[in-house]
């Protein structure tokens, strides 16, 4: 069932979302080689504490830690780690932020020291993906015009787009109705009314959309060894259009 919110529950979510977008800034300017994704977790739980958050992932499902941290051809839920970040790699780094029980989701790829042609395009162009979604994000559209929008975009780049993981919307819990496929047929779907919350969070790929699951039980990655660039915002949609609560 989707659940409609209020604007005073917006704005709330819109305050832990400012948060989160001011943790992503401050791990900007973290990424390097040689830096961890370990070492990039502890100063998410660091920074989120000093400003009266929580993350909202670490124990969910038995989930361990505060981040997801996904390099090169990990599509989603990579754990931190103490291996260095290497010259080249791209990581992306996801998480949901808890501010007085408001929640809001965004994860963000980042290129690690100087990057290849080709992957700064694969970012370059999941961005735009991301970008093209949030603006079909209208009251009256429905959640196939979403997908199409960004499916078509992508293909057309000669990229895939993940099939096995989702947009989803949020609120008092991290995954609620409904969900948004980041590929499908326009017209198709739920419609999008005033009050709805979700994320829209493409995976895009250089090779097959297909994935596999590592013997962890929650990284993902491709299927082919391509890589797979991820930008993800919380929209709220509203009768002026969609606002951005994760913005940076």
């Amino acid at each position: 069932m989707i659940t409609l919110k209020t604007e005073r529950e917006i704005a709330l979510m819109h305050e832990a979302g400012k948060v989160l977008a001011a943790c992503h800034r401050e791990i900007a300017k973290m990424i390097a080689p040689g830096v961890t994704t370990m070492e990039i977790e502890k100063f998410v739980e660091k920074f989120l504490k000093e400003h009266g958050a929580t993350p909202e992932q670490k124990g969910y499902q038995g989930y361990k830690y505060a981040t997801c941290a996904s390099i090169n051809d990990e599509v989603c839920h990579g754990f931190p780690r103490k291996k260095p970040l290497q010259e080249g790699d791209m990581v992306t780094i996801d998480m949901v932020v808890n501010l007085n029980g408001a929640l809001a989701d965004s994860a963000w790829t980042y290129a690690v020291g100087k990057v290849s042609d080709e992957t700064q395009r694969l970012m370059d162009v999941t961005k735009e993906a991301l970008y093209k979604g949030i603006e079909a994000s209208v009251v009256g559209n429905r959640v196939g015009d979403i997908g199409h929008v960004i499916q078509k975009y992508a293909e057309g780049e000669g990229y895939s787009v993940v099939r096995d993981f989702t947009g989803h919307g949020i609120g008092s819990s991290i995954h609620e109705d409904p969900y948004v496929p980041h590929y499908g047929l326009p017209g198709k779907g739920a419609r999008l009314k005033e009050g709805m919350v979700f994320t829209i969070e493409p995976m895009i790929n250089t090779g097959s959309y297909k994935s596999k699951m590592d013997k962890n039980g929650w990284t993902a990655r491709t299927i082919d060894g391509g890589w797979s660039a991820q930008y993800e915002h919380t929209i709220a949609i509203t009768k002026e259009g969609p606002i951005i609560l994760t913005a940076q």
